[in-house]
């Protein structure tokens, strides 16, 4: 199932990136290991990275990263064994899966916001919106997002991909969890992200 591209301009990019900061286009085809890769490319370092997703309800996808340099960086993945329709897909703060995808604590928020959609100036740094998920419940996405560094201080390498078992209301849906989680319910696959040789 293909979605039509959606192009957001954002502010916290460099100039060079900021038409290209936020495209999205889902579309549904995923167990939880990151990998990173990192080649010079130029004056440019391009850095690679996996997540492997899984969960114990038979979700599953692989996620791939991109880089380059500071510029924004490109997610694309397939997931499998989803419900039909929207699904919230973040990184979240620790990369901790001691307890499942529970003990992967809240969404990434290094800078304290409110959570919010992937275009929005007031956003927790992992809220990257939602999948959506075809009727033979696998989608495969493309997200381009400039919060989600690679390398730095901010860096997603270490931390965890979630994908929940309900739409991410972008903290417009009124509920009282939609400020701080989207209200995008169960957590129903994740993946720690780590480094590649």
């Amino acid at each position: 199932m293909a979605i039509t591209s959606k192009e957001i301009d954002r502010h916290n990019c460099s100039n060079a990136y900021k038409r290209a900061c936020q495209l999205v286009k889902p579309t549904i085809s995923g167990s939880g290991l990151l990998a990173f890769h990192s080649s010079r490319l130029g004056s440019h370092t391009m850095v690679k990275a996996v997540v492997v997703l899984g969960g114990k309800e038979g979700v599953s996808g692989t996620v791939y990263f991109t880089q380059d340099g500071d510029g924004p960086t490109s997610v694309t993945g397939t997931l499998s064994g989803l419900q039909p329709g929207l699904h919230g897909f973040h990184v979240h703060a620790l990369g901790d899966t001691t307890n499942g995808c529970m003990s992967t604590g809240p969404h990434f928020n290094p800078a304290g916001k409110e959570h919010g959609a992937p275009e929005d100036d007031n956003r927790h740094a992992g809220d990257l919106g939602n999948v959506t998920v075809g009727d033979d419940g696998t989608v495969t996405f493309t997200i381009v997002d400039c919060q989600i560094p690679l390398t730095g201080p901010n860096s997603i390498v270490g931390r965890a991909v979630v994908v929940h078992a309900d739409p991410d209301d972008l903290g417009k849906g009124g509920h009282e969890l939609s400020k701080s989680t989207g209200n995008a319910g169960g957590r129903v696959a994740c993946g720690v992200i780590g480094l590649q040789a």
